[in-house]
């Protein structure tokens, strides 16, 4: 049996090469530039338009593995770089967001405060919330906080998963609002 260590940074490399090889084929399809920029984007509204921890797959539960930080932490500093890439990207490099049906979307989302930028806002909440169960399973499983997460009353974890649900069915709604179906894309 694999090292978990291993296997999670097997799956980190695996996902990294995805990441590239859509960068590599969008850099195929423009320029060196205009392909980063779009991955860049492309990466950016996974994290920021999704209402689960979509970088945790990449950096946060690796680097919570590998090196013990709370993935709070880590998903801060990813919406923060997703942040500042796009708000850079709109304000100097605006037509970078014209490669891509994803990056076209993206720019709606952010340039239409009401009521999209609420996509980013559930976004937060789901994401947020994902990952405070995602640490406090990971405390659980390494036996730390063990009793900080036995005190919770089992009446504020379903309340917090039936928040959730409606987190996730109000950001279902607003993406249909946009347009987008998953049929009309196969």
């Amino acid at each position: 049996m694999k090292n978990p260590r291993q296997q999670v940074l097997t799956k980190f490399v695996a996902l990294c090469l995805i990441l590239f090889g859509y960068a590599g084929y969008l850099t195929y399809e423009y320029d060196f530039l205009t392909g980063g920029i779009a991955a860049l984007i492309t990466w950016s509204f996974f994290v920021l338009c999704t209402p689960v921890a979509d970088a945790g797959f990449l950096l946060d539960f690796p680097i919570r593995v590998l090196f013990g930080v709370r993935m709070v932490f880590s998903e801060i500093v990813v919406w923060a770089i997703a942040i500042t890439l796009n708000a850079v990207v709109l304000w100097k490099f605006r037509e970078y967001y014209q490669t891509t049906v994803l990056t076209r979307l993206m720019e709606s989302i952010l340039t239409t405060p009401f009521p999209y930028w609420l996509i980013v806002i559930l976004s937060a909440i789901g994401t947020f919330l994902s990952i405070r169960f995602g640490d406090e399973l990971m405390d659980v499983l390494h036996h730390r906080d063990r009793d900080f997460f036995h005190s919770h009353h089992f009446k504020h974890e379903i309340v917090l998963f039936l928040f959730f649900i409606f987190v996730f069915f109000s950001y279902y709604e607003l993406i249909s609002s946009l347009g987008i179906s998953i049929e009309d894309s196969m």
